[in-house]
């Protein structure tokens, strides 16, 4: 452990030299001076100074960006946001991942910048939803202005499930919205009509039967849409929702295909009531009377032969 941290110090000393300017060196050597800062922050990090590995690896951050390497600062930068999040600091961790993005975008490497605000979201989610939701919804931007839209769309995706944890169903309609056009863009039809039972499902939860109904309306231009499993069961829902049908609602929403769905979506259906409550189907008055006699005629055979 002693070896490792004079090893660091003997680094720092080694970076700080490099950035020296004298007579004959009008110039730091930022490019040695990052090396050795570099070398110092993996040292500390051995010695489980992790405070002291951050510093270094902002160092090598900053030598690299007088060195106009944007690409190894961003690097420099994400690594030391990685030591804060080892001494559990996740916010501080997740601002140093955002200046790495930024770098990553004005280096020329929008694609890097994406990946690192994913992570920088999987980091946070749970302690912060909401900021969770801001860093997927910057990637799913970042991969958009790229026309990667398959990786948009997946940002989005965890976008839009996080809204709906939160109950923030305003903007999850909204971002669902956009993730459905996104696939409609890339010809993923099948998804198309997940994205629209997910539709459905927060509309109704806001109480907009006309905007859910509208999302099913608007499927039907989607190619193998009509009489789809996904059709027909969606189609069941909005009316069971209209008539305050409750089993039929009931049935539908328990069924497998929302059973099955993304977690936050398939809470959505089992808790789903219609409004004022609901009604149950009455049985039929045939049927009724037709149980009143057995059930008399039950009664009778129990007691035919007395009590003895």
């Amino acid at each position: 452990m002693a070896a490792k941290i004079n090893e660091a110090h003997d680094h720092i000393a080694k970076a700080e030299k490099y950035l020296r300017t004298s007579f004959m060196k009008w110039k730091p050597d930022y490019d040695s001076a990052a090396s050795e800062y570099s070398k110092a922050a993996v040292a500390f990090k051995n010695a489980k100074m992790l405070e002291e590995a951050k510093e270094a690896y902002l160092q090598e951050a900053e030598a690299h960006t007088n060195n106009k390497t944007l690409f190894h600062a961003a690097k420099a930068l994400e690594a030391a946001g990685m030591m804060l999040k080892d001494m559990q600091r996740i916010p501080e961790a997740i601002q140093y991942i955002e200046r790495a993005s930024m770098m990553y975008v004005e280096n020329g490497t929008p694609d890097t910048a994406a990946l690192a605000l994913d992570r920088a979201g999987k980091l946070i989610e749970s302690q912060d939803l909401a900021k969770a939701v801001d860093l997927y919804q910057k990637a799913a931007s970042v991969f958009e202005n790229e026309d990667r839209l398959r990786q948009a769309v997946e940002m989005l995706g965890k976008s839009s499930r996080l809204l709906v944890r939160q109950h923030k169903l305003d903007e999850a309609a909204v971002s669902l919205q956009k993730e459905k056009n996104m696939y409609k863009e890339i010809e993923n039809y099948p998804t198309c009509f997940k994205k629209t039972s997910a539709q459905v499902l927060v509309h109704l939860h806001r109480n907009d039967f006309v905007a859910a109904d509208k999302c099913v309306r608007e499927s039907y231009s989607l190619p193998g849409f009509s009489g789809s499993e996904d059709c027909i069961a969606l189609e069941q829902l909005l009316q069971g929702y209209d008539e305050q049908d409750e089993d039929q609602v009931h049935r539908v929403c328990n069924s497998p295909l929302f059973k099955y769905m993304d977690n936050d979506y398939a809470k959505l259906s089992v808790s789903l009531r219609v409004p004022g409550g609901g009604k149950k189907k009455k049985v039929p008055a045939a049927d009724a009377a037709e149980g009143g006699a057995g059930a008399g005629e039950a009664d009778e055979d129990e007691y035919a032969g007395g009590l003895c």
